[in-house]
């Protein structure tokens, strides 16, 4: 059943990449809404599966090796997975805007910035090209790129990082989309730029109204941004709640480990900051049960069946492994 209090609805999103071994699962069993005007963030450690997540929801995985297996993603009621590719046009770019995480690979090198934000709108609002150009410069106003109208008429490499990623940012919102999946939109940033990034994405979404998947491996980043939180781990979610709720109840291990794992002002200088044991397995090697007890080296049981999702508060969902999980 859709709701129509959410945006987006992921029920039971599976996608697999071809390998020499047969498929294998990057994302199993995923599920999670997005509230219409809210931000969602996804976080997990580098490898989890969030942004084969976030692909998948806009059928963008790789071909022909990346699949998508099984599940709906359903936006205003429509599912994604199923439309036709003339339909997929329309909303992707149009209705969904997407902030990728490497403005160079996705700025083409050898067109113009105003052209390639014209393309979009010609494609999507059916604009002319002098008119597509006019609203080009103003996006790039838009999200405060210095003198627009020189920058329009420049390439991609003659521009700082910084300024790649709000022409990628102007690209994502020329068209004023419903939602705006923002793919770890900060990557090779300094913190300073990532800060101004940020701001200008929550400050751009809020006067468009719309709403948001932001994906990073920053909680820092999820708390001063977001709504809610889905934590995923090793292909799965493994706890989803209200933001509030998360950082003051977090019932898996998972998350109290990356929540332990953030800097925090009041450690003595110089000391060695808290890490989480182990690492995320090869997706070759994910056990069927707790994959977090398999980052652990536990035995038994726990490896062998998937523990279910469970809701401890209302909105509040954690995959119940009983070494991992505090459902008390």
């Amino acid at each position: 059943m859709t709701s129509d209090r959410n945006l987006l609805e992921v029920h039971h999103l599976t996608a697999a990449f071809e390998s020499e071994v047969g498929l294998l699962r990057a994302v199993d069993d995923v599920s999670f809404c997005v509230p219409r005007g809210q931000c969602v963030g996804i976080v997990g450690e580098s490898g989890c599966g969030k942004s084969v997540t976030a692909m998948s929801l806009v059928r963008l995985l790789p071909r022909p090796s990346g699949h998508i297996l099984g599940g709906r993603v359903l936006f205003n009621g429509e599912d994604i997975l199923k439309m036709k590719s003339r339909r997929l046009n329309e909303v992707r770019g149009g209705k969904i805007g997407v902030i990728f995480q490497d403005p160079m690979s996705a700025l083409n090198p050898v067109h113009r910035i105003g052209d390639q934000i014209a393309e979009s709108l010609m494609l999507h609002r059916g604009m002319n090209r002098e008119n597509a150009w006019l609203e080009a410069v103003n996006m790039l106003h838009f999200v405060r790129l210095p003198d627009p109208e020189a920058r329009a008429r420049e390439f991609p490499g003659s521009l700082s990082g910084g300024m790649r990623q709000r022409v990628v940012i102007a690209i994502a919102l020329a068209c004023r989309p419903e939602l705006i999946i923002a793919d770890e939109p900060t990557t090779a940033l300094d913190v300073t730029v990532q800060q101004q990034i940020l701001s200008l994405i929550r400050e751009l979404r809020e006067k468009m109204g719309s709403s948001a998947i932001l994906i990073t491996h920053d909680l820092g980043v999820i708390a001063q941004n977001c709504d809610r939180v889905v934590v995923m781990y090793a292909g799965r979610v493994v706890e989803s709640a209200g933001v509030k709720e998360l950082f003051a109840n977090p019932r898996h291990a998972y998350t109290r480990a990356l929540l332990s794992s953030m800097p925090r002002l009041e450690y003595p200088r110089k000391s060695q900051l808290p890490t989480i044991p182990g690492q995320v397995a090869p997706i070759r090697h994910y056990v069927e049960g707790c994959r977090f007890c398999q980052r652990l080296e536990r035995t038994g049981p726990c490896l062998l069946q998937r523990p279910p999702l469970v809701e401890v508060a209302p909105d509040h969902l954690v995959e119940a492994c009983p070494h991992c999980s505090s459902l008390i």
